[in-house]
C-alpha cells in the first residue's frame, strides 16, 4: 500500500486495511511514495499495489523493481499523474475509483442547481452586503426550466439521472453521444452556443484535456439567459477566467459558481474573491472526509473481482485513461 499518509487514513482506513489483511499478504508497512522510492527492493515480490492520492509514479526505475506487478488499484479519481508509457507498456491492470469520486460531485451539483433555480446566492449574498432582509426578485424556479450539461461522462450522466424526478428539460453538449445514447437520457443535444443561451442553469462537466482548455468563453457566458447561472465542477483551465470575470462585472444578474479555477486558488486580488455574482468554494465537489471511504470500498470490491478472474469493472485503458483528466 502506498499513498499519502493523510490520503491512506482518508480512502481506506483501519477497517478497510483490515479487510485487506485478510485477501493479501503485505510485504511491507503501508508506505509514502518517497519512503518507497528509498526500498525499491520492497516490490521484488508484490503482485499488487493499493494506493491513492500521493501515489507513486510508476515509471521505468519502479517497474523494473517489481517485475511480478500484476494489477494497482487507484482509490481516487484520475491516474494521469501515475502511469507512464513504461507502464501501458507492461499490460498491468489498473483500476480507479473515478466513478465513486463522481457520486459526491454530481450530489453537490444537483443541489448547486436547485438553488440556482431560487436565486439562492443573490439573496444570501445580497443580505450578508446590505445587512438586511434582500426584496425578493424574480426567479426560474425548477418548474419548465432548462439544465444544460456540458459533456456526459460519468459524472454528467450522474448528474441527468438526480436531475430525472424533477419538472425540468435537460439541454447537453457531447460531441461523443450518439442520438441513441440521447434519448435513452432523455437529454436534447444542442451545440454550446444553443445551451448557452437557452440554459437556465449551465453545469460544465469537461475533463481538462489540450483539447478543452478555454472553450468555454465570454462570448458564450455573455449570451446566457437573465439570471442564469453557470456552474464549474470540472477544471478551472476549461473556462477563459479573464473573460468570465468581464462578463460577471458586465452581467450583475448572472451568478457563477465555481467550485474549481485556474490557477486554484485564484491569485490574490483576483475579482473573483470580492463579485458579489461569483460564489467560489474550495474545490469541496469531489469526495471528502468520510465519502472517500467509498473510493476505498470500491477497490476492496475491485480487487475481490479481479482476484476472482472475474476482471475490472472500473478497469482503465490507455485511451480511456486520455479521457479521464
Amino acid at each position: 500500500m502506498v499513498l499519502g499518509e493523510d490520503p491512506r487514513e482518508l480512502i481506506y482506513g483501519a477497517e478497510g486495511e483490515a479487510e485487506l489483511a485478510h485477501r493479501v499478504e503485505w510485504v511491507a508497512p503501508p508506505m509514502t511514495a518517497d519512503a518507497l522510492a528509498e526500498r525499491l527492493e520492497v516490490l521484488r515480490e508484490v503482485e499488487v499495489i493499493f494506493t491513492g492520492w500521493g501515489a507513486p509514479t510508476l515509471d521505468e526505475a519502479l517497474l523494473a523493481a517489481a517485475p511480478r506487478l500484476r494489477a494497482v488499484f487507484y482509490g481516487a479519481g484520475s491516474i494521469r499523474s501515475t502511469v507512464t508509457e513504461a507502464f501501458w507498456a507492461r499490460e498491468i491492470e489498473i483500476t480507479s475509483a473515478y466513478a465513486m469520486n463522481a457520486v459526491p460531485v454530481a450530489e453537490f451539483t444537483l443541489a448547486t442547481v436547485l438553488l440556482s433555480l431560487k436565486g439562492t446566492w443573490h439573496h444570501v449574498v445580497g443580505t450578508k452586503l446590505a445587512g438586511k432582509r434582500m426584496p425578493m426578485r424574480e426567479c426560474a424556479g425548477a418548474y419548465g426550466s432548462k439544465v444544460g450539461l456540458i459533456s456526459l461522462g460519468m459524472i454528467g450522466r450522474r448528474v441527468r439521472e438526480r436531475l430525472r424526478p424533477f419538472d425540468m428539460a435537460v439541454l447537453a453538449y457531447d460531441q461523443f453521444v450518439t442520438r441513441e445514447q440521447a434519448a435513452a437520457m432523455d437529454v436534447e443535444m444542442v451545440d454550446l452556443e444553443t445551451l448557452f443561451r437557452q440554459s437556465d442553469v449551465v453545469s460544465l462537466h469537461t475533463p481538462w484535456l489540450k483539447e478543452t482548455e478555454g472553450m468555454i468563453t465570454g462570448a458564450l457566458l455573455g449570451a446566457m439567459k437573465l439570471g442564469a447561472t453557470f456552474i464549474n465542477t470540472a477544471r478551472g483551465a476549461v473556462v477563459r477566467e479573464n473573460e468570465l470575470i468581464e462578463v460577471m462585472m458586465a452581467r450583475p444578474d448572472l451568478t457563477a459558481v465555481l467550485d474549481v479555477t485556474w490557477p486554484e486558488p485564484p491569485v490574490e486580488g483576483s475579482p473573483l474573491y470580492t463579485l458579489p455574482n461569483v460564489i467560489l468554494t474550495p474545490h469541496i465537489a469531489g469526495s471528502k472526509d468520510r465519502e472517500c471511504r467509498r473510493m476505498g470500498r470500491l477497490m476492496i470490491d475491485e480487487f475481490d473481482r479481479w482476484s476472482r478472474g472475474e476482471g475490472l469493472k472500473w478497469g482503465i485503458s490507455r485511451e480511456k485513461a486520455a479521457r479521464l483528466a
